[in-house]
């Protein structure tokens, strides 16, 4: 083979890269993710083109477009038709079937699926299930996937169901990777590069020296370093923050008792009482 075909075939399989990457980007993440059969064949058919279209120079590289054109433009109307009707959804995609109801396995349903006992359990364990009496519905997915739901008495236990409130969960921002700040995260906290360097300072630790650094909702920063062997202390605003109102609010109690004056020791009681109140508040934010 001359120069002049290894240039040809690099050029064929650099463009049918370009193409293959746009056209799985425009099918979206469930392309990879989460594939049905028909999209499992179409990955297969997409990729199967592209590297002809790559090495076979004998033939037309138009021909070759032609048919991914094809391979990608039936799945993806395929996809903006089933968006609108269900039936043809299920009929394209396949509908979850059940494969056991209040801890009793279907066996009709496994045989349909064409599923072994066997498999039927290592799933449940990959879910942390290891009794199938412990369920209450489990359904195979049209993804292959299966969703398991446990009895009332075996899921695990929350705040909600002892009536305990806690505080809404933000996303924690990655402020520092590869020993680099990252601006943009940094501000979306508010904060700055200032106050970074400052907590790094608290805590004793260069900023060449940690692999990532994030900062949650209260502004607490937490590292890990490069170095396993060092132990990063766990950051104490929050636990701070509530020995200080709790030392606030044994103060004014002290202070009610202490003084003689009676409307004094009525307002320190009074004042005693809503700090109490604001520490009931802050409980669920500073104690999770």
């Amino acid at each position: 083979m001359d120069i002049q075909n290894w240039v040809h075939i690099l050029f064929r399989s650099l463009g049918a890269v370009v193409m293959l990457f746009v056209l799985t980007r425009i099918l979206g993440k469930k392309q990879i993710s989460q594939l049905t059969f028909f999209e499992y064949v179409t990955g297969i058919a997409l990729g199967e083109i592209a590297g002809f279209l790559s090495t076979d120079v004998e033939n037309s590289y138009l021909h070759g477009i032609v048919a991914l054109s094809v391979w990608f433009f039936i799945p993806f109307l395929g996809e903006l038709v089933t968006l609108r009707s269900k039936t043809l959804r299920e009929w394209f995609e396949g509908k979850g079937t059940v494969l056991i109801k209040e801890g009793k396995v279907l066996e009709d349903n496994l045989k349909k699926e064409r599923y072994t006992a066997d498999e039927l359990l290592e799933q449940l364990r990959t879910k942390s299930v290891f009794r199938v009496a412990d369920v209450e519905f489990a359904t195979l997915e049209a993804s292959g996937e299966l969703s398991v739901l446990l009895k009332k008495e075996n899921q695990p236990l929350t705040p909600a169901m002892l009536g305990i409130k806690v505080a809404p969960e933000e996303e924690p921002q990655t402020v520092i990777m590869d020993g680099n700040i990252l601006d943009e995260p940094l501000a979306a906290m508010g904060l700055n590069r200032g106050w970074l360097h400052t907590e790094l300072e608290k805590q004793g630790f260069l900023l060449e020296n940690v692999f990532l650094g994030q900062v949650d909702a209260a502004h607490q920063l937490y590292l890990d370093l490069y170095d396993d062997q060092v132990q990063v202390p766990e950051p104490q605003t929050k636990a701070v923050l509530m020995a200080t109102l709790k030392k606030c609010g044994a103060d004014l109690e002290l202070f009610a008792l202490s003084v003689e004056n009676n409307e004094a020791r009525r307002m320190y009681g009074n004042c005693a009482n809503a700090m109490n109140a604001v520490i009931r508040d802050m409980t669920p934010l500073l104690e999770r």
